[in-house]
């Protein structure tokens, strides 16, 4: 026989159906994500960083169990969780960033008397 004349490998194989009930996400996946964005969002704003901050600790916590959740049989859901997990790890840096920015600004005199000086100019620019 010749390479073009053998059946194709596999093609006489039947799979078998499918049985039992289907495989459900786990909710810690899904909620992990949804944490995640929301954190992200939130310390994006800077206004609600510190709510994003939380809600990104909350959304790696879950991440973690989402994925440990993840390897039971039946329950699927890896990839939700681990992009749950990378936005909420993304979310709490970002917030820690700024916290610190915010932090070494307010504490350096120097920059907070020009920012001083900045906003007298321009409300001096607004009475005028």
């Amino acid at each position: 026989m010749t390479a073009s004349s053998e059946p194709a490998r596999g093609a006489g194989r039947v799979r078998p159906a499918p049985t039992g009930t289907p495989a459900k996400t786990s909710a810690a996946a899904a909620f992990a994500l949804v944490f995640g964005v929301a954190a992200l969002f939130s310390v994006l704003t800077a206004i609600l960083a510190w709510i994003g901050l939380l809600l990104g600790i909350i959304g790696v916590i879950l991440g973690i169990v989402g994925l440990k959740m993840s390897r039971r049989p039946g329950v699927t859901g890896r990839g939700v969780a681990v992009g749950g997990l990378v936005l909420s790890a993304l979310a709490v840096l970002l917030g820690l960033a700024l916290a610190a920015g915010i932090t070494t600004f307010v504490n350096d005199e120097g920059a907070v008397d020009r920012l001083q000086q900045r906003v007298d100019d321009l409300r001096d620019k607004l009475n005028e």
